[in-house]
């Protein structure tokens, strides 16, 4: 059985016993044989899962339920589970570690006993008790993975969202020494699945957005755009997020770096860059004492300014090769920290950065990653607004792989810079037509006082 086949099997099984614990609580007392013998088997299907992840979530979408990611075909019991939730307004749960048996009962006896009560507010489903570790709500995102596209704007309060709990996690684990990992996870989740239903837009958002503060904001680009990285390579499901929340915690360690270096202006002292570089240790002490995580965090922090020639630090840490997730996690930081303008550093332009990537002959970066980066943002990104050499105003819609700086357009206003009524799609790399030669893109425009929304014109057409 290859590795997706044994995850489906695990994510059914789960759910079968769910639904078989829910009916015996429904018809035996809870100290009943027949009970302890179905919650026995429900905390065994939980605990094989738990072994991936360290939060296992039942979703319901669209009438269908997903576990862990997964979508889980019908089965005995399921059907009736299904309507379970639905009647008393559940659309998400979530099973971390460290849930105890008695958690499990009490959870599966409140659930047997409401009987389609929901809140007044009805914002959120009824309350059961399950303890500290078993979360119910409702599913922030509708929408499963690779499900129909989403209008590009739609993805918009996924992002400030995500910034804002980017926040709130950075401010607790400098207050605490730790964090929220399913605050965090669930985050990283509603990330993952708007890089599936629109990957070209939430890539464009981590552009558009405004650095109000590089920190939340750089922290949201890199898991975005590791993410993106990792689908291009066909990862998914469980790993894409475990990917994903590496990326957003991988600075986590400057917390403990003072901020007049973090921010200072002019190059650090050799005393102060000798502080900045504790902070992948740092950071990966922070993530390996919360052993609700997946290792792989702790990884990325202590590996992401480390290079495959070597190079980089820690200093002297002998790596005969990084992990995947690294090296992907290394070029989003790189890349999203250059284009980002702040108070002390001017942004570079896609063209400066890509090449920076691509120096010392691939000994630092490996370059089959930076080319295939290369080819997913194109020297001109999704979402960013050019102007071409006939002093039209464009957007630019998608790459084109084999010439990333001809990508297509679509043009969207006048050189006199009023809106087109129609806007008109070119794809720049094609040949000379009976009109001429296609425009070339002059240079990037700020949207800001334009008049126009990039996102606007950047919908499921274009994805």
């Amino acid at each position: 059985m290859n590795e997706d086949a044994r995850r489906v099997h695990a994510a059914e099984d789960f759910l079968r016993r769910f639904a078989g614990g829910l009916k015996a609580l429904q018809l035996y007392s809870s100290d009943h044989p027949i009970v302890a013998r179905s919650m026995d088997q429900f905390i065994d299907s939980l605990e094989r899962l738990h072994v991936d992840t360290p939060s296992v979530i039942i979703g319901l979408v669209e009438g269908q339920v997903v576990v862990d990611g997964l979508p889980v075909l019908s089965g005995p019991g399921v059907g009736e589970t299904i309507e379970r939730f639905r009647s008393v307004g559940i659309e998400r749960i979530a099973f971390d570690r460290g849930v105890t048996r008695d958690d499990l009962i009490a959870f599966v006896l409140g659930l047997s006993n409401l009987r389609g009560r929901r809140d007044d507010d009805g914002d959120s489903p009824a309350a059961i008790d399950g303890g500290a570790h078993i979360q119910v709500g409702r599913l922030r995102v509708q929408k499963r993975l690779g499900s129909a596209r989403v209008d590009a704007r739609a993805m918009q309060p996924i992002y400030r969202d995500a910034v804002s709990k980017a926040e709130q996690l950075w401010e607790q684990t400098k207050a605490d020494g730790v964090f929220d990992p399913t605050a965090a996870m669930a985050m990283v989740d509603d990330l993952a699945t708007g890089v599936g239903q629109n990957r070209r837009a939430m890539m464009a958002l981590t552009a558009l957005c405004r650095y109000d503060n590089y920190t939340f904001t750089h922290m949201v680009n890199v898991s975005v755009l590791t993410m993106a990285q990792s689908r291009s390579l066909g990862i998914d499901g469980t790993q894409l997020r475990q990917i994903g929340l590496a990326g957003l915690m991988h600075d986590i360690g400057k917390i403990k770096t003072p901020v007049e270096i973090l921010t200072k202006p002019d190059k650090l002292t050799a005393e102060e860059f000798a502080i900045m570089m504790r902070h992948p240790v740092d950071g990966a002490e922070i993530l390996r004492r919360q052993l609700e995580l997946p290792p792989l965090a702790a990884v990325v922090a202590f590996e992401h300014h480390l290079r495959i020639d070597g190079t980089g630090y820690p200093a002297g840490v002998p790596r005969q090769s990084l992990n995947l997730a690294t090296q992907l996690c290394s070029i989003a930081d790189v890349y999203d920290a250059m284009r980002s303008q702040r108070r002390y550093q001017q942004s570079f332009p896609s063209e400066r950065i890509l090449t920076v990537l691509q120096q010392a002959d691939g000994k630092r970066f490996d370059q089959h990653l930076v080319r295939r980066f290369s080819q997913l943002m194109g020297i001109y990104p999704p979402g960013n607004l050019v102007r071409l050499d006939s002093g039209a105003l464009a957007v630019v819609l998608r790459t084109h792989a084999p010439d990333p700086a001809r990508p297509a357009v679509r043009i969207v206003a006048g050189p006199d810079g009023r809106l087109l009524e129609r806007p008109i799609d070119l794809a720049l790399w094609m040949d000379d037509s009976p009109a001429g030669p296609p425009p070339r893109i002059v240079t990037p425009v700020d949207p800001e006082g334009t008049g126009i929304d990039p996102l606007a014109f950047l919908d499921e057409a274009a994805a």
